[in-house]
Parts: C-alpha cells; structure tokens; sequence
C-alpha cells in the first residue's frame, strides 16, 4: 500500500487512473441507483456490449475508438429502450441478440483493421492504467451530461423508475424519459469501459448501488452512497492490485462483488435474527 502511494506522487499514469476511476464512481453511483432500482441491468448489459461494435467501426476508420463508443453507446440505447417498451415478449431474446451481434461486428472490424496492432483485451478488460489526457476530457464532459441531466430531470426519472402509469396520468412522456435515461446509462457504460472494460462494466454499474441500496433510506442518499462506494472501490482496488501486478479492473470489480455479497449476507442475518427475537 505504501509503495502505491509513493509511486503516486511522481507517476501521471496512476494519477490519471485515479482520477479516471473517481470520474467513473461518480457517473456509475448515480445511473446505477436508476438501473437497481428500475430492474434494467439485462439492459444494460446489452447496450454495453453493444458498444464493441462501435469501436470496432471507429478503429477500422481511424477515428477514436471511444468516438464510436459514445455513439454506438447511444444508438444501442434508443434500439434497446424502443424493444423493452413495445417488444416486452420477446425483450431477452431480441437483446441478447442484440449483444451478440454489436460483440461479433467490433471483434471482425478490429481484426481487419489494416497493421492490426490494438489489443482487443483493452476493449474487453479495460486498463485503466493506460488511459490518455484526451480520454479524461471526455469523461469529463461525460461526466458533467450526466449529473446536470440527472439534476434537471431528477423527479420525471424518480417517477418513471417507480410508476409509469402514475407518470402517464401526471401527463409526463415516458417513452421520451425512459429513452433519455438509457441513452445516460449508456454514456456511463462508455466511461465505465476505460475502467473495468466491457465484459465487467454492469458489475461496476450495479454494485456499488446494490450495497448502498442495504441502507439508504432515498433515492438521492442511495446515489450519494454508491458514489462514495464506487470511489472507495477503485481506490482500493487499485491499491490492491498494483504491487502484484494484477489487472485492476478485475480487483476492482471483485472487492466490489466481495463487500455486497457480505452485506447482503449480514442484512440478512439482522433480518433474520429481527424476526426470531418476538418469538423468543
């Protein structure tokens, strides 16, 4: 642990993974608590896969891989949104895929990228450790998107998560807020990418919100939790894996998945006890 924080002094590259990884606790703290509590995270994991697709496009161009991320990011939003509210039947079969094929596209169009020389396990994985100045101004503007969305349309997305038919009633347009709050978890899955890389994005998404969901008693201290969660998660992650060189993203995501299965474990146990002490 020292070692890490002496190296973090005099080394760019771990300060921009922390900084990156507080960008991503921030966004992921925020649109995770809507993904938990709406239920979406099959959603979620479909536009994240999606994305592959998109970067696959880009690199092949020449273009900014994460360019295509954003894009293809929002494209996958609005299809997905469109699916879940009028296709609800055949929603997991459509969204899988869905999934598939956006994972097949960005894995052909990068292995015929001429002088083929991107690792795919970035994409996949994510190394935080690599990412560039350029890359953290755009997380930056995605990051500021979101929140100043989330701050405006703080009540209709409260109503559309919670009751849609009320939402109706109140004469909101659900279909345009449920696509709009899509298409702002998908900007989070792009920043989300840099960290744990796709194949682990929705864990990053959905468990800092899921632990903090334990003990908040609304929505905004859920989304203050799992920010602070988030951020303690990539901190310690990145700590944890520096000096045995492991890949970060994976640590992260695994003390991530650690702390929930243990406070979901002994809520239950509280809960348990609760119950039993009456009878006793």
């Amino acid at each position: 642990m020292l070692e890490f924080f002496n190296v973090l002094a005099s080394q760019a590259f771990l300060q921009n993974a922390v900084v990156v990884g507080l960008l991503a606790s921030l966004a992921c703290g925020v649109m995770g608590t809507y993904v938990v509590v709406r239920k979406i995270v099959f959603i979620s994991g479909g536009i994240a896969h999606t994305v592959l697709g998109g970067m696959g496009i880009a690199y092949y161009y020449g273009w900014n891989p994460l360019h295509g991320a954003v894009v293809a990011a929002l494209v996958a939003a609005v299809i997905i949104g469109l699916i879940s509210l009028r296709y609800h039947q055949y929603e997991d079969t459509i969204i899988g895929a869905l999934w598939a094929i956006g994972m097949a596209t960005g894995i052909l169009f990068i292995y015929k990228t001429p002088g083929y020389n991107v690792d795919l396990m970035t994409y996949l994985f994510g190394n935080i450790l690599m990412v560039s100045q350029q890359s953290i101004h755009l997380l930056v503007g995605l990051d500021a998107v979101i929140i100043l969305s989330v701050a405006v349309f703080y009540r209709p997305f409260l109503a559309v998560c919670f009751d849609e038919e009320y939402s109706r009633l109140q004469g909101l347009h659900v279909v345009s807020i449920y696509l709009f709050l899509l298409c702002l978890i998908a900007l989070t899955v792009v920043i989300l990418i840099q960290v744990v890389g796709i194949i682990l994005v929705v864990a990053l998404l959905t468990l800092p919100a899921a632990t903090a969901r334990h003990y908040a008693r609304s929505l905004a201290q859920m989304m203050a939790m799992a920010c602070l969660l988030g951020a303690g998660f990539t901190v310690c992650g990145l700590v944890a894996s520096y000096t045995p060189d492991l890949p970060a993203g994976a640590t992260i995501v695994l003390i991530a998945g650690a702390v929930y299965l243990i406070v979901t474990v002994f809520k239950g146990l509280l809960t348990r006890l609760g119950v039993k002490r009456p009878a006793s």
